[in-house]
């Protein structure tokens, strides 16, 4: 999640803000919501993996199993993370006097 952020500003998206001002790169609510997709779908194969590991399939191992569970965490707290910082920043804006 974090390094299609990275990319997104690396390519020089554009500050101001909508859909039309991504000429040349990637807005930053695509990106972010680029890297959300990827956090569900991480969440989700490690839940299609532990419920597998618990019916028994075979080729599923546990060390498997924990390893995807772990991605997702880490993953759900990036994304937790960014937003937390997102709606702080929103706040300062919206508290500054003009």
């Amino acid at each position: 999640m974090l390094s299609t952020l990275q990319n997104a500003l690396k390519t020089g998206a554009p500050a101001a803000a909508g859909p039309a001002a991504a000429v040349g790169g990637t807005s930053f609510s695509a990106a972010l919501g680029d890297a959300l997709k990827s956090v569900s779908q991480t969440q989700s194969s490690a839940n299609e993996l532990q419920r597998k590991f618990q019916t028994g399939a075979e080729g599923v191992s546990l060390e498997e199993t924990m390893i995807a569970m772990q991605k997702a965490q880490v993953g759900f707290q990036a994304a937790l993370a960014v937003r937390n910082r997102l709606v702080s920043a929103y706040t300062d804006v919206m508290n500054m006097q003009v």
